[in-house]
């Protein structure tokens, strides 16, 4: 090969070695996109709170935020999955049961923002009226520490007790400190709750298993809730992310009026937007 030859070799050589380059630089582009686009993972616990964020992802969809929805069956699971990272959010727990996690548990999670609340409620086949509840009835609560006190809270607002502390949410049947009716107490699984009507006088079930039971409590319960609960879902993350931009988006997209529109128009009244 002459010396003109061996020059315009080596051109060319340049030209591909910088068309490489300049198609490498794009891969590294497109790459960083997609980084930015990643697929956002958040546990929910089946049922309304999977309903709901089904209804977020497609609002975040239309902002290029892609969520996949993660449900799990149980209250414990989701926690557990978002403080080991397999999860970057999640959505389906209340402040105090969140606070109680953290606190037993030292798992390192915190709320960015409130999301619905499912007001807990009071169901009885046997009596339309609490006042009604003659003495010695029993009384059915959840067995765990959150909804325990917070169904006691619920019977202390409708008058048949006194507890010792009577805004603590860590309430226990020991700080019951009048019980004129002696009431007795059973403490069950919240899931099974909504069964035990037929076996019991009264019953606290939280909302997220009475509407798969048929129960309303806006129409089936006899004292619901009210709407300054302290018990709002919140949507979690890790100690940290507080400040995620694409996780503080995705809240407001939860909070916006489209998702409050869903919320009203499909639980009528049974769940509420708490923002």
């Amino acid at each position: 090969m002459n010396k003109t030859g061996k020059i315009l070799a080596l051109g060319l050589i340049g030209a591909l070695s910088l068309f490489a380059a300049g198609c490498g630089g794009s891969d590294s582009k497109q790459a960083a996109t997609k980084d930015t686009k990643k697929e956002i993972k958040i546990g929910v616990t089946a049922g309304p709170h999977a309903e709901v964020m089904e209804e977020v992802a497609k609002e975040a969809k239309k902002q290029g935020i892609n969520i996949k929805v993660v449900e799990f069956n149980d209250f414990v699971q989701p926690d557990k999955a978002l403080s080991e990272g397999d999860l970057d959010l999640n959505s389906y727990q209340h402040q105090p049961y969140l606070d109680n996690m953290v606190k037993k548990q030292g798992m390192k999670l915190t709320s960015i923002g409130k999301t619905i609340l499912m007001p807990m409620a009071v169901y009885s086949h046997k009596y339309k009226n609490l006042k009604d509840v003659p003495e010695g009835a029993q009384v059915t609560i959840p067995n765990d520490p959150s909804n325990g006190g917070r169904a006691l809270l619920l019977i202390q607002q409708a008058g048949l007790i006194k507890l010792k502390n009577g805004t603590d949410v860590n309430a226990s049947v020991a700080d019951i400190t009048e019980n004129p009716k002696n009431l007795k107490f059973v403490e069950l699984d919240a899931a099974q709750i909504s069964r035990s009507l037929d076996d019991t006088d009264v019953a606290c079930v939280n909302t997220n298993y009475a509407i798969p039971a048929g129960l309303n409590p806006q129409k089936d319960a006899v004292l619901v809730e009210s709407k300054d609960s302290p018990y709002a879902c919140v949507l979690a993350v890790r100690q940290g992310d507080e400040n995620n931009e694409t996780y503080k988006k995705i809240l407001a997209i939860y909070q916006s009026a489209p998702i409050k529109k869903f919320i009203e128009d499909k639980y009528k009244g049974s769940i509420l937007p708490a923002f």
